[in-house]
């Protein structure tokens, strides 16, 4: 049996910038997906805003899309 890919999703409540950097004025999102032959994946891409609340919502956005095609590992 083919096992799921695993997202890394370690959130710490106390930043609400978790996963989120600035690049020169630009909002980027990263993250690392485990796959079941022992690799990681990361993930890096731009949330194309310079507003760091937007970028939180699209962050937040991204996660859940993301979360219904794989499993989250805590």
């Amino acid at each position: 049996m083919k096992r799921k890919p695993k997202l890394a999703l370690r959130v710490n409540e106390e930043n609400p910038n978790h996963h989120l950097w600035n690049n020169r004025g630009v909002w980027w999102c990263h993250l690392t997906v485990h796959k079941s032959d022992a690799t990681a994946e990361r993930l890096r891409f731009s949330l194309k805003t310079r507003d760091v609340e937007q970028a939180r919502e699209r962050r937040d956005r991204i996660f859940r899309q993301i979360a219904e095609h794989y499993e989250i590992a805590a």
